[in-house]
């Protein structure tokens, strides 16, 4: 199996963040209010964005939905980004205030 490059790995995920969308799209055309009343909330305990702990690879794939439910979608050199920072355990978070927070899938800031 050929490596998998990290632009590659975030292409794949936001893919799969694009199809997770299309699901709770099609239930919310079905029950109005259903993504922001129970899907966003749930996302946001999943993604762990409320709390003051560092961003994992864990989280990542949480926020990156919950930045899709938002309506704007992100930025494939933005999520490579983020993921090399994530992968190389230089997070975003433990930058805080640098050029690297600006660019984090955190939305709390």
């Amino acid at each position: 199996m050929a490596d998998v490059t990290t632009q590659q790995l975030a292409q794949l995920m936001i893919g799969v963040a694009r199809a997770q969308l299309a699901i709770i799209d099609s239930i919310e055309n079905s029950k109005a209010g259903f993504k922001f009343t129970h899907v966003r909330p749930t996302l946001e305990t999943a993604s762990r964005i409320r709390s003051n702990h560092a961003e994992t690879l864990a989280d990542f794939p949480s926020r990156l939905l919950l930045q899709m439910i938002s309506r704007n979608a992100p930025d494939l050199d933005k999520v490579t980004r983020d993921l090399e920072a994530l992968v190389s355990g230089n997070t975003p978070a433990a930058t805080a205030g640098g050029p690297a927070a600006a660019d984090s899938l955190d939305m709390t800031r």
